[in-house]
C-alpha cells in the first residue's frame, strides 16, 4: 500500500487560510483516487474533498464548496488542500485518503472506500 504523510496543518484566526499537504510514497502515485477527511473531537470522520487519479474530477463536500480547493501534482506524488475564509467548525484533524482507481468501489464520500490513510494533521480556527 502507499504511505501517506500530511503537514501543513495549525491554528489559524477564523476567515484566514491553511493550505494542507498529502506527500506518498511506496507505489505509483499517478494511479490513485485520493480524498481528503476530517474528524473533530467526538465526532466521526466526515468527507472534504476527493480528487481523481487524473486529476480533472474533483468532488467536495457542502460545508467546504467556494472555500476549499483540492488538487494534486502526479510528478511530486503530492496532494494539496487550499483551505480559504476558515470557521471554527473547520477545527478538526484532517486526514488524507488513497484507493488504487482500479480498485475503487463504493462513493468517494465514504471513507470505507479508501484502502489507505495518514496520521492526520491538526487544524484549529479560532474565533
Amino acid at each position: 500500500q502507499v504511505q501517506l504523510v500530511e503537514s501543513g496543518g495549525g491554528l489559524v484566526q477564523t476567515g484566514g487560510s491553511l493550505r494542507l499537504s498529502c506527500v506518498a510514497s511506496g507505489r505509483t502515485f499517478s494511479i490513485y483516487d485520493m480524498a481528503w477527511f476530517r474528524q473533530a473531537l467526538g465526532k466521526e470522520r466526515e468527507f472534504v474533498a476527493a480528487i481523481l487519479y487524473h486529476g480533472t474530477s474533483t468532488y467536495y463536500a457542502d460545508s467546504g464548496k467556494r472555500r476549499f480547493t483540492i488538487s494534486r501534482i502526479n510528478a511530486k506524488n503530492t496532494m494539496y488542500l487550499q483551505m480559504n475564509n476558515m470557521q471554527p467548525e473547520d477545527t478538526a484533524v484532517y486526514y488524507c485518503a488513497a484507493v488504487p482507481n482500479r480498485q475503487f468501489s463504493g462513493s468517494y464520500y465514504y471513507a470505507s472506500s479508501y484502502h489507505s490513510w495518514g496520521q492526520g494533521t491538526q487544524v484549529t480556527v479560532s474565533s
